[in-house]
């Protein structure tokens, strides 16, 4: 009978830790193995995985657990700073983007499996676990095509602004985003797929950075690291509300534009054009879009230029990721074509 720890002999790695913010975390779970270190040090309390700890059996194990919330819950992701990347490829997409400079903090493989090609290069800690946990933490019925989870630190290149003291947003603004040009804002999108397309487009045309208002999805949810195909850890992403927007247009004395379906009867709206881009060239400018289901919201409305797509064929909109890309195509800055 095992604890769910299997030990083996020492190997050369270093010291894994979690450290959990919320005042007691334990309350709800089963006493530790007692190969677990658990140090009790206020106000944060820390769990060690020891150094000659290298094989994970059980899916109750406490590390296991711990890595399957930050899968699951974001608040619990931005809490740790951490989060988990399902797969051999989108790990690799995220190493390339980050030149091997991305802190993995843990690569997890099944048993007996070789490191995925590409990655046995890195200097990181490797911990064997059984097929159960595999399939536990990568959430699918099949683990056949799940070759190894890392786990990552969240980059610095994102800011959530809930988290800054409100006098200095006005100095640390300029922090933001080292241009600010072109910045893409996202307005409420829920769909992860689609958050995480259009980041990997404003990646691609080479914007400054994303802008999240408030009701948008987690760019670190499981389903947008893998549509953003590791541009969410390049990107620089700052999650703030529209006063914080507001104090950057100001700064920067930003043109505020926002995609619309072309139908409005409080406002003009204009056309997107190669003339209406090459129009803006100069200008530094925030493209705002909006939800799936219910579009802009009415400060987007209200305090921006509202733009169209022209579309011969009779449809009144288009996915907002296609949308997206269209904008952001057409709207890059012809110096970095």
């Amino acid at each position: 009978m095992h604890c769910g720890y299997v030990l083996t002999s020492p190997i050369v790695s270093p010291r894994y830790s979690i450290e959990f913010k919320n005042k007691n975390p334990f309350s709800k779970l089963q006493a530790l193995s007692s190969q677990t270190q658990i140090q009790m040090n206020s106000p944060a309390t820390k769990v060690s995985l020891p150094s000659h700890v290298n094989y994970i059996t059980s899916t109750t194990n406490p590390f296991v657990k711990h890595c399957l919330k930050l899968r699951q819950s974001s608040s619990y992701r931005h809490t740790h700073s951490s989060v988990l990347i399902v797969g051999a490829i989108p790990i690799k997409e995220v190493c390339m983007y980050q030149g091997i400079k991305t802190e993995i903090e843990c690569l997890l493989l099944q048993e007996e499996a070789k490191i995925p090609q590409g990655l046995e290069r890195l200097s990181i800690r490797i911990v064997r676990v059984s097929s159960l946990v595999m399939k536990k933490l990568a959430g699918v019925k099949s683990i056949d095509s799940v070759d190894a989870i890392a786990l990552m630190r969240i980059p610095n290149s994102f800011i959530d602004l809930e988290e800054e003291e409100e006098e200095d947003i006005s100095i640390d603004c300029k922090k933001w985003f080292a241009y600010s040009h072109r910045v893409l804002v996202l307005d409420r999108i829920q769909d992860p797929g689609n958050l995480g397309t259009l980041i990997r487009s404003a990646m691609a045309f080479n914007w400054d950075g994303a802008f999240l208002l408030p009701g948008c999805c987690d760019p670190f949810n499981d389903k947008a690291l893998r549509a953003s195909r590791g541009a969410s850890f390049q990107l620089p992403i700052v999650s703030g509300d529209w006063n914080h927007l507001r104090t950057l247009e100001y700064e920067f004395q930003m043109k505020l534009l926002a995609g619309h379906p072309g139908t409005e009867k409080t406002k003009p709206v204009s056309k997107l054009s190669l003339e209406f881009a090459q129009s803006l060239e100069e200008k530094h400018l925030c493209l705002i879009l909006g939800s799936e289901g219910h579009g802009l919201s009415d400060q987007s409305r209200k305090v921006c230029e509202l733009v169209s797509i022209p579309m011969a064929g009779e449809f009144e909109s288009l996915n907002v990721s296609v949308a997206g890309g269209i904008f952001l195509f057409m709207l890059q800055s012809c110096s970095k074509f």
